[in-house]
């Protein structure tokens, strides 16, 4: 069993909060193994819902393992353009010259 800490942003605390399922800092006990797929199905979320993953202050993809104590970190889309370029969610253009 692993303890990983999580937090949900936006609309998807409100989601969370509505269905009694912690959102902000909660510690999540998982098994070995567990993606993060698993651990967003597990708290009531849909992938879909989800634009990116941070564990441990970055960008991860959906079928990365958590580890104990990882940080796991959930934003919804309609983060700000300029934003998503500074968290890595996407990455930044270059002019090609």
């Amino acid at each position: 069993m692993a303890t990983v800490l999580f937090n949900a942003f936006s609309f998807l605390q409100k989601k969370l909060k509505a269905q009694n399922r912690p959102y902000a800092n909660a510690s999540i006990d998982v098994a070995e193994g567990t993606t993060v797929t698993d651990l967003v199905n597990d708290v009531g979320l849909e992938v879909e819902e989800i634009e990116a993953v941070f564990v441990n202050g970055s960008v991860t993809s959906f079928d990365a393992i958590l580890h104990h104590g990882d940080r796991v970190a959930l934003v919804p889309p309609g983060t700000p353009g300029p934003y998503r370029v500074l968290l890595g969610m996407i990455a930044q253009q270059k002019n090609s010259r």
